[in-house]
């Protein structure tokens, strides 16, 4: 046992030296620039998948390899790592760090929370709707790490609530209130004594579960849920809040195209290999991909509270005028915290507007059935992108300034400070320059295995999946990328499958964008471990949760997103971009002879 402990602790070493070892026949015996491209997909691929060295390091690999095989010249390379993507992220970085700085997200998930009441099962979709709309702008990880402590202050007071109304319901049973009978003076006293001795069994019982709540022993847990809950109902409902936060985070983002990193590295790859496609941006992405993000919620929702709550549906549409102690315990505490809020203040509200400008930008760009701001420049067809909005609003946040300067004087010269809204620091520790460098890396790949001729050596292979059901070919790359992403980070499962799945499509000559798109989606997908998505990571710290519970709950979201996606692809999504036409834009395919003689 020892020497296996040894090998599991240097296992990042081992792979980090025998992958490129044992791999290193591929180029030697095939000297070909497919072969030497091949060899450094397989390393990056792999030290990707294990993190045997971080993922920002990893994407470093093709700039050194490229030049060294004679695949690309390093200028041509280091040209690939910095794209219209990232002045896209960083005007989205912008917004993102003034929303969280002035705590506009925070009164934006209260204010939903408290529109859509307090009964749990309604509360659980309120944090769920809140989570999802933060998530459309946010990263799914801000957005988690912020929803999740309101969520847990909001189980803390339920239970506090249960544990008072089970009190006071033991007290009244204790057998004093019968006034109709008369009693002697020692009988009263027998009474009196008996009802002190019941209420100290009942404090001493209440205080022997609080200490107990903070045990940090939480191997068995049956016990440690008899410890941190009154009854196994409240355990459950715990369960329900944490995972309702860790999916919905992830679920939001799909919708817009800066929503997740996954969707922006198909934009970019998209834009990269089709450059004479102009039918990907954000109005149309929305378009797409919103109807499937309201589904995969409300069916997400429904399952988690059958799962947790019970099936009693028709018992939330009732209009009950007296509320629970739990329901009244939930509204007071995101009452107070809402409260703590105050009112709107000017940063929040000139981050509202900027926010709400920058949204509008990216969908009247170019929507597709009228007219976008982009044609008031014909001369400059396709110069402005969404980067372009982005970073017009963005840059405006290191202009404007947070506290505007007061005319009131005392007869002295007052001197005002110029603070804007963001500062340098503040952007550079929210601007995710891991995810900068693993998506330059992607791109420095993608443009690698295309002039390496790879690309299309890969898709003559593949040329027989066209006799297929294009439907099969969707579904079987969606459940691949949807497996491996629970083991591997989002933006690594879709940096290595776009490069391999764009010639699969050219090569079976079906729409590019019928197999991308859902694939890209279903990258999302990562519900089933606490380590597959950073969300679920946060959520799982809470201690509410074992791995188990994500496993059962992830399974069933999982196949809801995969059914959703392919539901939404084949019904609106088949007429807003003519999959079922090979398009003009991407380069002409051979049918291959596969029936053979």
């Amino acid at each position: 046992m020892g020497f296996f402990t040894k090998l599991w602790t240097f296992r990042k070493i081992l792979i980090l030296v025998l992958t490129p070892l044992l791999l290193l026949p591929l180029p030697l015996l095939i000297d070909t620039k497919e072969a030497r491209c091949a060899y450094t997909l397989f390393v990056v691929a792999v030290y990707w998948l294990t993190e045997a060295i971080p993922l920002a390091v990893t994407a470093l690999i093709p700039a050194l390899m490229f030049p060294l095989f004679g695949i690309m010249k390093s200028k041509t390379v280091a040209s690939a790592y910095f794209k219209d993507f990232h002045l896209l992220l960083i005007g989205v970085v912008c917004l993102a760090t003034s929303i969280e700085k002035w705590n506009l997200h925070k009164r934006i998930a209260l204010r939903m929370v408290m529109l859509v009441g307090v009964n749990p099962g309604w509360l659980m979709m309120g944090f769920m709707i809140s989570s999802a709309f933060l998530s459309m702008w946010l990263s799914n990880t801000s957005t988690a790490a912020m929803v999740m402590p309101i969520v847990e202050a909001v189980i803390q007071q339920i239970l506090n609530a249960e544990a008072e109304v089970n009190a006071i319901q033991m007290k009244n049973m204790d057998g004093t209130s019968n006034l109709g009978l008369q009693l002697d003076e020692d009988e009263v006293k027998r009474e009196n004594n008996t009802e002190a001795e019941s209420n100290g069994v009942e404090h001493n019982t209440v205080c022997k579960i609080e200490p107990e709540d903070t045990s940090p022993q939480r191997s068995v847990p049956k016990p440690e849920m008899e410890r941190k809950y009154l009854s196994k109902k409240d355990h459950m409902m715990c369960k329900g809040m944490s995972l309702c936060i860790a999916y919905s985070c992830t679920i939001g983002g799909l919708s817009t195209i800066t929503g997740t990193s996954t969707n922006l590295i198909f934009a970019e790859h998209f834009n990269n290999r089709y450059p004479d496609c102009h039918c990907i941006n954000f109005g149309t992405w929305f378009v797409l991909t919103f109807p499937i993000t309201i589904i995969i919620l409300i069916l997400s929702w429904v399952w988690l509270h059958w799962l947790y709550l019970g099936f009693d549906f028709s018992r939330m549409f009732r209009c009950a005028k007296d509320k629970s102690e739990k329901e009244k315990a939930s509204a007071k505490i995101i009452n107070n915290e809402y409260k703590q809020l105050g009112s709107i203040s000017n940063q929040e509200l000139v981050t509202l507007v900027i926010f709400i400008l920058m949204a509008l930008l990216w969908f009247t760009r170019d929507p597709g059935f009228v007219p976008g701001w982009s044609s008031l420049f014909p001369q400059y067809k396709g110069y402005a992108t969404d980067s372009t909005a982005a970073l017009i609003l963005g840059l405006l946040f290191f202009i404007i300034p947070a506290n505007m300067p007061n005319n009131s004087s005392c007869g002295k010269k007052s001197y005002l400070s110029y603070t804007t809204l963001i500062t340098w620091k503040e952007f550079q520790s929210c601007m995710p320059w891991e995810i900068a460098l693993l998506v330059g890396g992607g791109f420095a790949l993608a443009q690698g295995t295309e002039d390496s001729g790879l690309s299309a050596w890969v898709g003559s292979k593949l040329t027989p999946l066209g006799s297929l059901p294009i439907w099969v070919t969707i579904a079987v790359s969606s459940l691949i990328v949807t497996s491996v992403t629970e083991v591997a980070s989002n933006p690594a499962t879709i940096t290595i499958f776009l490069p391999i799945l764009s010639p699969l499509a050219e090569a079976i000559g079906v729409n590019p964008l019928y197999i991308l798109i859902p694939t890209t989606l279903c990258t999302s997908f990562a519900f089933l471990l606490p380590v597959a998505n950073p969300p679920n990571a946060i959520v799982f710290t809470y201690g509410h949760l074992q791995v188990i519970d994500m496993v059962k709950a992830g399974l069933g979201v999982n196949i809801i997103g995969v059914l959703a996606v392919m539901l939404g692809v084949r019904v609106w999504g088949v007429p807003l971009f003519d999959l079922e036409t090979y398009p003009s834009w991407a380069p002409p395919h051979f049918i291959a002879n596969i029936t053979g003689p």
